[in-house]
């Protein structure tokens, strides 16, 4: 009898753990908007850094992409913040406007809350509130995350080909992805075709907005370019 209920007891545990899934998938990374700030900005030596526009945030903030996309994916798992139970954790994947707001929602929460209930990074020491202003604008989703203008003084062109040159120029045609953020695809056809407006439109905001670096460019909104996307899609 001894040996029986020893196991009995052996088959409930292992029954029980395997009614539970061993790991859940976590979010996909390319869905996660970039940080677009760097931690450890111009120490104070008081544990102070620069974030957005040179406001104070902590030196460790933002944290590592990782640990980032790890306590995301575990809210996201959880259906709300595990270190705060109240707030909602939704991460939809599709492409639409309102998911990519969503996304960025709950990736700002997910900050916020990271070492526990308000105990985070503020979303200062991102440029996620400029990227959800962007999306609540109408801005189509950033490939990566757009920074703060900084240098946005070219004309709308400029992001689409190489100065002094003429754009249907084969020399001037971009290349498969940009070359600050090579995960972006850049295609640029040069016939007629709606469609092919549409892509080179797409292709000059990507441009724009990685511009010196991977999400280091200027916002869809310092050109034209979100209006004449939507004229032609509309």
């Amino acid at each position: 009898m001894k040996f029986t209920s020893t196991f009995v007891s052996a088959v409930l545990v292992a029954v029980s753990v395997s009614a539970f899934p061993v790991s859940k998938r976590g979010v996909d990374p390319n869905l996660v908007p970039q940080f677009g700030i760097s931690p450890g900005v111009n120490p104070t030596g008081t544990g102070d850094c620069d974030g957005v526009n040179g406001i104070k945030i902590p030196c460790s903030c933002p944290p590592s992409r990782d640990d980032f996309i790890n306590s995301l994916s575990a809210n996201v798992a959880a259906g709300h913040d595990v270190n705060n139970p109240g707030v909602p954790a939704p991460f939809p994947t599709d492409n639409s406007q309102q998911s990519a707001i969503t996304r960025m929602q709950t990736s700002i929460s997910t900050l916020q809350n990271l070492h526990g209930a308000g105990v985070g990074c503020p979303a200062a020491s991102t440029t996620f509130s400029a990227q959800l202003a962007s999306l609540i604008a109408g801005n189509p989703p950033p490939a990566a995350a757009p920074a703060p203008p900084a240098g946005c003084s070219r004309t709308p062109a400029a992001a689409a080909r190489r100065p002094g040159t003429r754009s249907r120029s084969p020399r001037t045609l971009p290349p498969d992805t940009t070359s600050t953020t090579p995960a972006v695809p850049a295609p640029f056809p040069t016939d007629d075709s709606k469609q092919s407006q549409i892509t080179r439109l797409q292709t000059a905001i990507s441009s724009l907005q990685n511009l010196h670096g991977a999400g280091v460019g200027c916002p869809a909104a310092s050109t034209t370019f979100s209006a004449q996307l939507k004229a032609l899609t509309g």
